[in-house]
This record gives C-alpha cells, structure tokens and sequence, in this order.
C-alpha cells in the first residue's frame, strides 16, 4: 500500500483529494493530519484512514505523522515566520526517509503573473509572498523530491479545467477550481514522478486577460 500524509487535512482541496484518492486509488492508505481530527469524523472507520491531531508548526508531532509515509502534501500555504511549517516537513521527511513532498502556495512567486491582474494580485497577496517564496526556494534545495503548486484564486466550480504552468514561463488564467488544483494532486499521488522537482502555475486558461479574480 502507498501511504499518503496529508497535513491540513480539513482543507476544501484537501477533502476533495481526501474523497477521490479513497474512491479511485485502492491501493492508497491516508493518514490526515490537522488540529481538530472530529472534523473528519465521516472518515473514521474507514480501514485505510488514520486521523491524527496535531499542529504542523509543532515538529514532534509532523515528524511521528510522517513515519513510514511515502507522500506528504502540505496543504496551506506556508506563511509562518522563518517558514516553521516547511522547515518541519523538510526535517521530518529526512528524519523518517520520505522522498516527496507536495506543497499548496501561490501565484507571483517569480513575477509571472503579467498585467493589470498581475499588479491587483501583488497588492492582494504581497504580505505573505516572501514566506511563500522562501518556502519554495527551501524545498528546492532540501535534496528531497517536490512539487510547489501555485494556485490561482479559486472558485467552487465543479468543473475540471486547467493549464499548466512551469516555473520559467508566464502564468495563464487568474482563477480556476478547487476540483481542479485537487485533479492534478490527485494525479501526482498516482504517480508520484508525475511534475517531480517543478513548481507549476495551475489555473483555467479561459480566464486568462480578467483583471480580476473569476467566481
């Protein structure tokens, strides 16, 4: 079995990862990590769950989640002071031999959000930029396989509709779905060598030229 830790794992992306990988991936056991497990009460006497409460900035508790773990998504953006939510899983992972991580973070890490949306963005996420952009850089020189996700504003439809982005082109579309940014973690879970080593910009190019976010 390939054993998936998912921290945050009340998230709307992450229960919506949480309930497909369980439908469509039999071979995949979930330990879902968060702070108040009676939240995901639905999933506890699922036999290929494991809730556990904790807190991720608290590095004992990430590092007894993690092990025999094969794949740990973080899912939130690491906007801690000194990155303590990233630091934890980097050191946790190489503590307990997990080699992949995937981490949720944000458009305009690299500037490739272009435009009037791309100056609107930049005011709107700006206070937390350099964390999630550290974060990113931290994860590219762990020595440990990564994917960075850089999602667009999201919106609650149900389609699944999305570009790819890689780290040195511009970004396409400004919005997209959570179903979407939960499809391609889905993906990655599957075949974890699936956008390995990459931060991908992830969004439903027909929004591409709004100046605003699409709802």
């Amino acid at each position: 079995m390939k054993k998936v830790l998912i921290l945050g794992a009340n998230g709307q992306i992450a229960k919506i990862v949480e309930k497909r990988v369980l439908n469509e991936q039999s071979d995949v056991q979930l330990t879902l990590f968060l702070r108040n497990s009676q939240r995901l009460n639905d999933l506890a006497t699922n036999p290929r769950v494991t809730l556990v409460d904790g807190d991720i900035t608290d590095f004992d508790a990430v590092k007894r989640a993690m092990a025999g773990q094969d794949i740990v998504y973080i899912a939130m953006v690491d906007h801690t002071a000194n990155n303590r939510i990233t630091n934890n899983v980097i050191k946790a992972a190489k503590n307990q031999g997990v080699n992949r991580i995937i981490e949720s973070s944000l458009l305009g890490l690299y500037n490739e959000v272009l435009g009037e949306f791309g100056r609107w963005n930049y005011q709107m996420v700006k206070d937390g930029l350099a964390a999630a952009i550290n974060a990113d850089k931290l994860l590219a020189q762990s020595g440990i396989t990564y994917t960075t996700l850089r999602f667009p504003w999201l919106n609650d439809r149900h389609e699944i509709k999305y570009q790819l982005t890689h780290r040195n082109e511009t970004y396409i579309g400004v919005s997209g779905s959570r179903q979407s940014m939960a499809d391609v973690i889905v993906k990655i879970i599957s075949d974890p060598a699936y956008l390995s080593n990459d931060s991908v910009g992830i969004a439903d190019a027909d929004t591409q030229g709004e100046t605003r976010p699409v709802y």
